[in-house]
Order: C-alpha cells, then sequence, then structure tokens
C-alpha cells in the first residue's frame, strides 16, 4: 500500500529524541528554547513561539489578538476545521467567505464586502502550489485597521516575493503534525511581530501563569496547557536541518505529476510553475460523473491498486456546525465544488518518482 501520507523519521532524528529522552529533561526545556531559536531564523528572526499543535496555534492567535464574545473573524470556508472550531471556541463569530479555484486562497472582494463594525481580524488558509495575494491582503487589513492571522499550516517553507511566509506580515501558525512538511510528532508554531505579543502567548499555553518579583505565580487569565516538550524539540531540531532536503523532493514529485498526470476534461489540477512554494500535498478535482463514476467508486478503484487518498478539504460552512451558525449549501460555489470533486493523491518524502508514475498509470486505468 502506497501511503496517502507519512513522516521521513531519520536514525539521527531517533537518536536526538533518544539523547533527550536520557537526558532527563523531557518536558518544556533547553530543547524548546533551542528549536524555536532555530524557527526563528527561519521566519527572519522573527518571535516565534511552539506548541502543541497549530490547532492551539490559531486559539491563542485569536485571544492574543483580543478577539472574542460578539467580534467577527472572516475566513474562508475551504480550510481544515480547526479554524472554524477556534473562532466559535474563544466566542467569536466565523464570517465565511469563498475562496478561488486553482489557488484556494481567500477570496479578497468577499472578504472587504463582509467587512462590519464587529470584524476584528482575517484568517486566510494559505494552500500548496501559490499564495493569495499578500500585498492586497495587508493593503486591505491596514485599510479597516484588522489583524491578519495566516493559517500557514501547509505551507512551511513557501515564499511570497522571494520571502518565506512568517517573515513579514502580522501573525502565522504553523503545524508539525506526521502529515506536514516537517513533524514534531503532534506540534505546531505561531510566529507573532513583536516581543509583547510572543510573552502573552508564552502565558496563554501555560495556564496563564505570570512569574511575580518575589517568584510566585499569579494567574490573570484564565488559559490552558500547550507547551511543547523538549522531546518533541528534539525531533523537530533534527527535522528542521532536513527541510530544505524534505521541501525540494517534494517538490520533485509534484513536478512529475504535472508531467504525466493523465489529460481528463473538466479536471481542476493545483497551480504549477509559481517559483518559490511549498508542496505538502497534491489535490485535483475530477468530473466523476462525466467518467461515469463516483468519488468513492474512483477512490476504492485506487485503493484496490494499493494507493490511498484523502479529502482535502470539505468547506467549514457546509458541517453541522457552520449549519447551525446560519450557513447553508449555495452559498460558496468554488469551495463546495473543491469539497465534491476533491481527491488527494499521496506526496510526502517516502515516495519516489515511479510511485508518482505508478499513481498517474493506475488513474489512466480507472477512467
Amino acid at each position: 500500500m502506497l501511503n496517502f501520507s507519512q513522516p521521513c523519521i531519520s536514525e539521527d532524528t531517533i537518536a536526538a529524541m533518544a539523547q533527550t529522552m536520557r537526558s532527563g529533561w523531557i518536558a518544556s526545556g533547553p530543547r524548546v528554547l533551542e528549536f524555536e531559536a532555530a524557527l526563528s531564523q527561519t521566519f527572519g528572526g522573527r518571535p516565534t513561539r511552539t506548541l502543541t499543535s497549530a490547532t492551539g496555534a490559531m486559539e491563542l492567535a485569536l485571544l492574543a489578538c483580543g478577539i472574542g464574545p460578539g467580534d467577527e473573524v472572516i475566513t474562508s470556508t475551504q480550510s481544515f476545521f480547526s479554524t472554524m472550531n477556534m473562532i466559535v471556541k474563544v466566542g467569536a463569530h466565523p464570517v465565511f467567505v469563498d475562496c478561488e479555484l486553482v489557488t484556494r486562497a481567500i477570496d479578497l472582494d468577499q472578504v472587504e464586502a463582509a467587512i462590519t463594525p464587529r470584524t476584528k481580524a482575517i484568517v486566510p488558509t494559505h494552500f500548496p502550489g501559490a499564495l493569495g495575494d499578500m500585498d492586497a491582503l495587508y493593503a486591505l487589513a491596514r485599510r479597516h485597521g484588522l489583524r491578519v492571522i495566516e493559517d500557514a499550516a501547509l505551507v512551511q517553507g513557501s515564499e511570497w516575493q522571494g520571502r518565506p511566509v512568517g517573515s513579514f506580515g502580522d501573525i502565522a501558525t504553523f503545524s508539525f503534525h506526521p502529515n506536514k512538511n516537517m513533524t514534531t510528532i503532534e506540534g505546531g508554531a505561531i510566529v507573532v511581530p513583536d516581543e509583547a505579543t510572543a510573552r502573552r502567548i508564552e502565558v496563554l499555553r501555560f495556564h496563564g501563569i505570570e512569574r511575580l518579583p518575589d517568584d510566585t505565580r499569579d494567574v490573570a487569565v484564565a488559559s490552558g496547557k500547550y507547551n511543547m516538550s523538549d522531546v518533541s524539540a528534539a525531533i523537530g531540531l533534527a527535522q528542521l536541518a532536513q527541510l530544505p532536503g524534505f521541501l525540494a523532493h517534494r517538490r520533485r514529485l509534484a513536478e512529475r505529476y504535472f508531467e504525466v498526470f493523465p489529460q481528463i476534461g473538466n479536471a481542476v489540477l493545483p497551480p504549477s510553475g509559481v517559483e518559490g512554494q511549498s508542496w505538502n500535498m497534491f489535490c485535483v478535482l475530477l468530473p466523476y460523473e462525466g467518467l461515469g463514476s463516483t468519488r468513492q467508486a474512483f477512490r476504492a478503484a485506487l485503493r484496490e491498486r494499493g494507493i490511498a487518498t484523502g479529502l482535502s478539504y470539505e468547506p467549514s460552512h457546509s458541517t453541522s456546525l457552520g449549519r447551525s451558525l446560519g450557513y447553508r449549501r449555495g452559498q460558496f460555489p468554488n469551495a463546495e465544488r473543491i469539497g465534491d470533486e476533491t481527491v488527494t493523491l499521496p506526496l510526502h518524502c517516502g515516495m519516489e518518482v515511479a510511485d508518482v508514475d505508478r499513481i498517474c498509470e493506475a488513474i489512466r486505468d480507472i477512467i
């Protein structure tokens, strides 16, 4: 079976984890500080803090921006569910907009039309292959005095006009889940614009605890526990050193997909040929009815040939939670088409170029 996704864990990574385990310091400690410093360098020296997940990073980003009950946050319905969930969790209302069909970038015209006096932030989700117009996004946010929290979980290593995502702008959140460009098993990071915000994240990620001058502790705001362990940070340090190689290999696999993917009328492939982009996954939209099939049957046929696939993503507004917030099908046609037709093909560092050929040959057989 060719897995849909899998991490690439080297013996050096395993050795680093074992060394940390033997050190006796396995919770947050020196490795976390080292990992945060190393990550910060990849983001142009901006303050970076690690967390137990990108979901936690999104929640704390919203809280650090002072977003809560009565506030509105504009976001694309084409995103993983965690974005919607965290907006709702902090008490705010997600205001969904559509996305571009090929890049899946948030529709900025719809964003501007959705702004009200209650709007506090814009949360765009970045997808592999191409970013939306970041200059236009930030110009829009500045005109209306809004915060921007970039959901960059899928695009670590992508660039906008030569600058890495996270090295500019307001706040960016990243994921180190095993299906991302690098992993800490579970984990994430948040990149913020200043040290004051970084300090706010430090307090929020560990029970809201602040140290007083006499070394006693105080809690001024209720919060949870989101701190990364030194064991995860040790894995992250080893993975970060390998990240350029991971990104290059993923890029070669994506390029091969574009070279050999079957010609299918009305199919929609990801954007190609954009410089400086990372490839976390390869999503295609297929006209199943025109092929005399269904998506379920198509995925089953690939699985019978030893090829696993995924779905990335069902639009958030069509979920039960989304409908309970007043949304309905038919509002966001691009996101709904993506949700109906997308199939996510294997793309990870455990693959070789020949695996891409095998996948595309299987698709030819099926259609």
